[in-house]
């Protein structure tokens, strides 16, 4: 055993390795419901264990063996083995069952979460919830996390993910990689779980911090591994060039104290040129194929800003080209919200606003703080700070993410001592 303290460190292998856990024990036991249960009571005991003992030098294997413990002795109570029995009966043929026990050691050296992503991305589920599943098993978002990437109450995610487990226990979906024909059906709930599991990273739906790396790391993995598989696929390499493109600028969208620094205020010199190189690469690659997707287009938004010097020199009419594209392309919310700022930094703030307007009728954006925070920033360039003021201090009491809070706020109180 390797001795080492309590810190955020551990926290963050225990996020890494659940997922590859239920993968692994997934794939031996074949029940999600029982095999999710397993790893949670696994991970608490390495909670628990880890910083009193020292993290063991092999912590998959550790929670692997632990797991699989768990869901064992489940087992053998006289309820829970019926329960198996009638599971085992009914979905695996009895040459699979021996096999299920031949393959103990193997479950703990493979990592099972690329398999993981696309079994809960299967046609048996509605690709919402099959994105709200996928999120929790693989992404390990919180319930209520999930809900705000979707826009939906807490509680209508929660029936959601509980109805997906039942749905995947019921339709028999073997644990394993799907051909090729059926990957490529798959292929649009995957990339658009990873494009929400890299959203939460990038700039998180609640609590203290402005991001949580992990999460960003996690997708661009994920990402990358998809891309191993079809790597032929422009949606694939479009989706991968934009979160590199956008995590490129992770060091410099935070002050020492963690505090909100934006866009157009960034110091530049912090962008990781080496992501930003290899973002470029792929989405020029992708685009000359011919066959232009909404990832690929993103990357390309995402590329201008990136290849701007300094945030007076950003193309914006090339942006403003891009977001009409993209908006024909998709109905997305957010894609609306960034058109109608792009064309403000093209046609000025009043054509900005005028979109913001039409936006106030679309309930997926109502209540939601980006619209009240991009009518704040448009008001402002218009010279109304009152009104501007308002929705700095609106948007800030909608967001539950403090930087962004914390910023919002301290745009209101800097017109506040402007008027003075």
């Amino acid at each position: 055993m390797t001795s080492r303290p309590r810190d955020t460190g551990a926290e963050r292998l225990l996020r890494d390795l659940a997922p590859q856990v239920l993968g692994a024990i997934l794939r031996r036991f074949r029940d999600f419901g029982a095999a999710e249960d397993a790893v949670q009571e696994a991970l608490v005991a390495a909670a628990t264990q880890w910083p009193r003992d020292g993290v063991p030098d092999e912590p998959r294997a550790w929670l692997i063996q632990v797991g699989s413990r768990r869901i064992t002795d489940h087992v053998r109570s006289e309820a829970a083995r019926r329960r198996r029995e009638a599971f085992v009966v009914s979905l695996v043929p009895p040459e699979q069952q021996i096999a299920l026990a031949a393959d103990s050691d193997e479950a703990v050296e493979q990592d099972d979460t690329l398999a993981l992503l696309f079994m809960c991305c299967h046609p048996a589920l509605s690709t919402s919830s099959a994105i709200a599943l996928t999120l929790r098993a693989v992404g390990g978002l919180t319930t209520a996390e999930i809900a705000s990437a979707f826009l939906v109450p807490e509680a209508t995610m929660a029936q959601r993910i509980s109805r997906a487990k039942q749905t995947i226990k019921a339709s028999g979906v073997p644990f394993e990689m799907p051909a090729s024909e059926e990957r490529s059906a798959r292929l649009g709930a995957v990339l658009h779980v990873l494009y929400l599991i890299f959203n939460e990273g990038y700039t998180t739906s609640s609590g203290p911090a402005l991001r949580r790396d992990d999460l960003s790391s996690e997708a661009i993995r994920l990402t990358r591994a998809v891309r191993a598989l079809l790597p032929d696929d422009g949606e694939v390499a479009g989706l991968l060039a934009l979160m590199l493109l956008t995590d490129a600028r992770r060091a410099a969208r935070t002050g020492p104290e963690g505090q909100l620094i934006p866009l157009a205020d960034q110091d530049r010199r912090l962008w990781d040129q080496g992501a930003i190189a290899e973002g470029v690469a792929l989405v020029t690659a992708a685009l000359s194929r011919g066959s232009i997707g909404v990832y690929q287009v993103q990357a390309a938004i995402a590329a201008v800003h990136d290849e701007a010097a300094r945030a007076e020199d950003t193309d914006w009419p090339q942006i403003l080209a891009l977001y009409d594209l993209l908006l024909g392309m998709s109905d997305n919310p957010m894609v609306a919200l960034s058109h109608a700022i792009a064309t403000a930094m093209v046609r000025g703030p009043e054509a900005g606003l005028e979109l913001l307007r039409a936006l106030d009728a679309d309930p997926r954006l109502q209540g939601h703080h980006r619209l009240d925070a991009a009518r704040a920033h448009l008001l402002e360039r218009a010279g109304d700070r009152e009104a501007a003021i308002a929705h700095y201090r609106r948007a800030a009491g909608r967001t539950t993410n403090l930087p962004e809070q914390r910023y919002l706020m301290s745009q209101a109180a800097r017109l506040l001592d402007a008027r003075r």
